[in-house]
């Protein structure tokens, strides 16, 4: 077992992972930018070391930086959480270089897995099913590879995700100048301009698979999470399991994604994502090869420690659990994502100063965050505040629990999602279980309409 794990990013992940290291002891060092001087997670860690200032690029992006805070502070392992450079083969590369480990999948892994045409390339070879699409990226040749996968289409960015490098096309007349725009913000985001085109899968829900594997070749699937409520391709609510996929169709998605992730040697956790269509049928997307924002879901509903078995396994162990342990579905768990933004002026960001702060608690609610009264909140990152998690027998009662803990959730001093939650909560359409991807826009016309 490691003896000292350095923490590669910031908020809420980072407390999260030090609070597993403590369970294990395990010695932890949490890395911060100037503007995270304050922040939570500097505070619980064993040591704290400052990489720079507030700009993600002079800080959680510098490779460098995090490398010469673990040699100064003595550490043998780097956990990335998720986001900055968490899907970086070269920062795992580096890792291995400077005598770290580095608690995720391989670089090679990554690099096959992480780039989405490779990834759909890897998917095919196993027998995933994959959206009908261009099998390699876009070059002179785009209108007819559109037409050939008929419209309307969606043009992806190859190296992206988050929604940037997304566009919808539904006529040929559109494709060109959608496409220029597809790239421009593809290369802005990502310093890669490249992309695919695949069929648009009308009225979809967005529901993926949790994997661990070890060392040893073993790797187990857990119950699907339903990721179907978004809002411009970012998720804003989680649940597992889906409300809409029968227990045949939950094996064949675990089945699959085990076949994808033993085709390339996979260890670690990580995520395998699909489209459900309206007929019942699963479609590969991509793989997210790290920890998600999401996994208190899976934890929630099986009763498992997801950042535990990610260090277990990148330090040579077992998984502490088998396939019929991993897939067992012992209640109904949902997430809510509460950001420090205003959904009555368009989801605008509102950093600032927390001034009083009261958590819901209770039978069966978790509360992720790095919050606390007179923290403030920087206008630097990412705008997640808190993970608030319920869980309950069945589907409704997790409703309830949810409302009931959300009610009890106050965050005095900035605005925030949790209003808009309780919101989604109380419609037919999220009570009854039949929503898309496109559910929250067209909740928010419709309220634009009545106002």
């Amino acid at each position: 077992m490691f003896k000292k794990i350095l923490i590669a990013n910031r908020s809420e992940i980072a407390v999260r992972v030090i609070r597993a290291c403590r369970e294990l002891g395990v010695k932890s060092v949490a890395v911060y930018s100037e503007a995270d001087r304050e922040s939570l997670h500097a505070r619980l860690a064993d040591e704290a070391v400052c990489i720079g200032p507030a700009p993600s690029r002079l800080s959680y992006l510098k490779a460098d930086a995090i490398l010469s805070a673990a040699r100064l502070t003595g550490a043998d392992a780097v956990h990335p959480g998720y986001g900055f450079l968490s899907e970086n083969a070269d920062f795992a590369d580096a890792c291995k270089a400077a005598g770290l480990r580095f608690i995720g999948p391989s670089s090679q892994a990554m690099r096959q897995l992480g780039h989405k045409s490779t990834a759909k390339a890897v998917a095919r070879a196993a027998e995933v099913p994959v959206v009908p699409g261009t099998k390699g990226l876009v070059d002179k040749n785009f209108m007819k590879d559109a037409m050939a996968v008929g419209f309307p289409v969606m043009v992806k960015a190859a190296a992206g995700g988050g929604g940037k490098g997304m566009r919808l096309v539904r006529e040929p007349k559109e494709l060109e100048a959608q496409l220029k725009a597809a790239q421009a913000e593809a290369q802005a985001s990502f310093n890669d301009g490249s992309v695919y085109i695949e069929k648009f899968v009308e009225q979809p829900r967005h529901v993926e698979i949790q994997i661990a594997a070890d060392s040893r070749g073993e790797v187990v699937a857990f119950p699907e999470r339903d990721c179907t409520l978004q809002r411009r391709h970012q998720k804003l609510l989680e649940e597992s399991p889906s409300p809409v996929v029968p227990p045949q169709t939950r094996r064949a998605m675990q089945e699959a994604a085990i076949r994808l992730a033993k085709s390339c040697g996979y260890q670690n956790v990580g995520t395998v994502e699909f489209l459900y269509d309206k007929d019942g049928k699963f479609y590969f997307i991509e793989v997210n090869t790290r920890l998600q924002v999401e996994h208190p879901v899976t934890e929630a509903v099986t009763g498992l420690d997801l950042v535990v078995a990610q260090i277990l396994s990148a330090a040579g162990e077992a998984l502490p659990f088998d396939q019929a342990r991993a897939g067992e579905i012992r209640c109904h768990a949902i997430e809510h994502r509460i950001n420090a933004e205003d959904p009555d002026r368009g989801f605008a960001p509102c950093p600032g100063r927390v001034e009083s702060l009261s958590w819901p608690g209770g039978h069966g609610v978790r509360l992720d965050s790095h919050l606390y009264a007179g923290y403030t909140v920087p206008s630097y990152y990412d705008s997640l505040l808190a993970k608030l998690i319920a869980w309950a027998p069945d589907r409704a009662s997790c409703i309830a629990r949810s409302l009931r803990a959300l009610g009890e959730l106050e965050i005095g001093g900035i605005k925030t999602t949790a209003s808009f939650h309780k919101k989604l909560l109380g419609t037919e359409e999220f009570r009854s279980g039949r929503f898309d991807t496109g559910f929250v826009d067209r909740l928010r016309e419709r309220e634009a309409a009545a106002a």
